[in-house]
């Protein structure tokens, strides 16, 4: 048996001076179930991590997808190295910013010029704001998950703090679903800036779907944004828009940009990307150069080798093996494999007498005792070999089993070792 003692007792200590005792509210106790999962991690190298306690993991969370060439990478630690002897930050800019900017350029179809940021909250809000600018309105339609900002999250149930007047300024609608799109266009004629939508999460696009909300932008005169801090530089080289070959106004990049270093970017048709010359979108930290070395690094490095097919590759592997596994052990009425081979996501369904939490938490209790590490998803880096897959696949067979055989005895919670996880914040 696993043992979790030093990740709780560093929890304790940081909830002393931090809330929540992350950063991030996906690595933070209402993620994990705490007496029954690692807490916090001392390090990473290629697909694996080890926590505070010394248990090895494989990693397929990649933190929170932000890892596309696995932890370590030799190249992308070679190109920060070397920077370090030309600084970090200097008084004027530098010309990784031209040069990270100009490889952005060459690989993503929207993309005419481009502007850094850290997080991938930055780049949304500041296609936002370019948006509103440069078309005069004020009224934004959502789907998705787009960042921790006013004009974003007020749309959501994390909202608190967050004026009435801003939230009264975005509209959510839904994925696949043209109709809500057009009803929004309807209830709110010319008052529109942008679109803004992750162009792919779990489900695939349906047919036209894209093709009609680009139609339907254009036809209103909003500007198109694809969130692509996920699916950028993980789906396809040229992010979601060259995979289904649908090209916006704007696109937002981060996570997988820089290999985990922080760094993202809002890139997109010049006559708005133009508008940050009077609308202001400044950060101290934005030409920040080892995150920029590290990023110019990643992107040569997809132009040069296979990577991004061997993760598709790979994860369309696993897709295909645990719907197998799903399917022979007879719980497709509780889970479900969904989304893009580079991230196959796990969907798993109420059951009678059994919630989808109380499934999910026992489903980690027990992946994370088997030395995998997992949040729902399976977010694949190139460091990731059959021999994890392998190891994955052989640890469900072992799992989904017992928790089929729990939900029909109806003592799932009797399995727990720790309190359940609970639903706090659903977006997508």
């Amino acid at each position: 048996m696993r043992s979790f003692s030093n990740s709780e007792r560093q929890l304790a200590r940081a909830e002393q001076v931090i809330p929540l005792a992350s950063q991030t509210f996906s690595k933070s106790r209402t993620q994990y179930p705490v007496g029954v999962s690692p807490l916090f991690l001392q390090r990473g190298q290629g697909s694996h991590v080890w926590d505070v306690d010394g248990n090895e993991y494989v990693d397929f969370v990649s933190s929170l997808a932000s890892i596309t060439l696995g932890y370590r990478d030799p190249d992308v630690d070679a190109a920060v190295r070397a920077q370090l002897d030309e600084g970090v930050i200097l008084s004027l800019p530098h010309p990784l910013e031209t040069e990270v900017a100009e490889r952005i350029v060459e690989m993503v179809p929207c993309a005419e010029m481009v502007r850094f940021g850290k997080n991938g909250s930055d780049a949304t809000a500041g296609a936002i704001r370019i948006a509103r600018a440069f078309t005069g309105r004020d009224r934004v339609a959502v789907c998705g998950y787009h960042g921790w900002q006013d004009w974003y999250i007020g749309s959501t149930a994390r909202n608190r703090g967050v004026p009435q007047a801003t939230r009264d300024l975005t509209h959510g609608f839904s994925y696949n679903d043209v109709a809500s799109l057009e009803a929004l266009f309807t209830q709110y004629p010319d008052q529109i800036a942008a679109v803004i939508m992750e162009p792919m999460s779990v489900e695939w696009p349906a047919q036209g779907f894209l093709e009609s909300v680009r139609e339907l932008s254009t036809r209103h005169g909003a500007v198109l944004v694809f969130d692509e801090t996920v699916t950028g530089f993980r789906y396809a080289n040229g992010g979601a828009q060259a995979l289904f070959g649908v090209t916006p106004d704007l696109a937002c990049f981060g996570k997988g940009l820089a290999n985990g270093y922080p760094l993202s970017a809002l890139a997109g048709r010049r006559d708005i990307m133009m508008m940050m010359e009077e609308v202001f979108f400044s950060f101290t930290f934005g030409g920040e150069m080892l995150s920029l070395a590290a990023a110019k690094a990643v992107l040569d490095k997809l132009r040069a080798e296979p990577v991004l097919e061997t993760i598709a590759r790979r994860g369309k592997g696993l897709q295909e093996r645990l719907a197998a596994l799903i399917e022979g052990h007879q719980l497709g009425h509780i889970f479900e494999m969904k989304g893009h081979p580079a991230c196959p996501y796990l969907a798993i369904a109420d059951a009678p007498g059994a919630g989808m939490f109380e499934i999910r938490t026992l489903l980690m209790q027990e992946l994370h005792q088997q030395g995998f590490l997992w949040l729902g998803g399976h977010n694949l880096n190139y460091a990731h070999d059959d021999a994890d897959i392998d190891a994955l696949l052989a640890a469900y067979a072992r799992i989904l089993p017992m928790i089929g055989g729990a939900v029909a005895a109806g003592d799932i919670t009797e399995r727990l070792r720790c309190e359940a996880l609970v639903p706090l914040f659903k977006v997508r």
